[in-house]
């Protein structure tokens, strides 16, 4: 694997830029691009890797977070309420064989061919001891059908004996690690009280990648306090980053959570848009986004019952169109801003 140095500290400066658009972006761009749409898909990166069409299954496999059970902190991330995200068949009474068959039964009907990754997705799904974790993550992979494993985890849960374990994992099975950067702002992570700086974010992904490991990052836009100006830094400073891929979405207000409590003390702690102006900034930080990063998701869903604010009222697949329509209008593409200072 080619390695890079990048300047993880700072935002690329202009008399920079051109040398580092030369030396560590193109040389990451994928031989493959879909030229179809504005933007690079996850499915892109998935055909990369796997001949056939790929779904990932959740697991609840039972995990907390250290920011949960007293280890960082108490009551978790103020956003939060996993039950948000979780499918039905997605429960701790359930073992992982349970979870994935069923999952693998409700798409097998429609697509007998696909085959399908095991998303370890609720909480932390790092913190435990490493023979736990491999009893886990090998239970996962011994069940029919199943070809890899997408772990969602935070950067500061990811210990080197468990980084040397997914190195060897990958060598037989496609192995995706997704990191909740959230944000690249510390002041933000404390406010929210994720219970990790950015730094620790910067070096847990240069550390998956540089075992050839694909790499992800998590995104949350519009987190309280933080600019428009600061929201679209956020892609130059993943730019700099060893990364695959990113799933962005929208800050939610979700009852039950210590932020909605918050925005109800103190309603001018967060302010939601229409769905265009969301919109609108999704393109912008797409023109500024390395082309090479596979986007999985603009936005995310949350139960109606859960739901305090934005309420827009459309799907992913729909905001997805949106999304596409807009740059398409503006004639724009991801990296379009970076693309155009290469030539400069």
């Amino acid at each position: 694997m080619q390695k890079y140095k990048f300047d993880f500290g700072h935002s690329i400066h202009s008399d920079t830029k051109t040398v580092f658009l030369q030396k560590t972006i193109l040389p990451l761009l994928p031989k493959r691009m879909n030229t179809q749409t504005p933007f690079r898909r996850f499915q892109d990166f998935l055909n990369e890797h796997f001949q056939n069409k790929v779904q990932k299954i959740s697991i609840n496999a039972g995990f907390t977070c250290p920011n949960r059970d007293g280890s960082k902190g108490y009551g978790g991330c103020t956003y939060c309420n996993n039950q948000t995200f979780n499918p039905a068949y997605c429960c701790t009474e359930k073992s992982v064989t349970t979870q994935l068959e069923e999952g693998i039964r409700f798409f097998a009907r429609k697509y007998p061919q696909m085959e399908y990754l095991a998303y370890f997705q609720a909480y932390t799904n790092t913190y435990a001891e490493l023979g736990q974790l491999k009893r886990l993550y090998s239970e996962a992979l011994n069940v029919k059908g199943v070809k890899g494993l997408v772990i969602g985890t935070r950067p500061d849960c990811m210990p080197t004996s468990l980084l040397n374990y997914l190195e060897e994992l990958s060598r037989q099975y496609f192995i995706l690690v997704e990191y909740g950067v959230e944000s690249t702002l510390d002041k933000t992570l404390t406010f929210i009280n994720r219970g990790h700086t950015f730094s620790q974010s910067v070096e847990a992904i240069q550390q998956t990648a540089a075992r050839n490991i694909p790499t992800g990052a998590h995104l949350i836009l519009g987190l309280p306090g933080e600019t428009r100006e600061e929201i679209l830094n956020h892609a130059n400073q993943l730019n700099q980053l060893p990364l695959n891929t990113l799933k962005l979405h929208q800050l939610q207000l979700i009852k039950g959570t210590r932020l909605a409590a918050q925005a109800e003390a103190n309603p001018s702690l967060v302010h939601f848009g229409t769905y265009s102006d969301y919109v609108s900034l999704l393109a912008d930080f797409l023109e500024g986004l390395r082309p090479d990063i596979a986007v999985e998701r603009f936005v995310s869903q949350s139960p109606p019952e859960l739901l305090i604010a934005p309420d827009w009222g459309l799907k992913n697949h729909e905001f997805t169109h949106l999304v596409e329509k807009e740059m398409k209008r503006r004639g724009s593409a991801q990296g379009q801003r970076l693309n155009q200072f290469s030539h400069n």
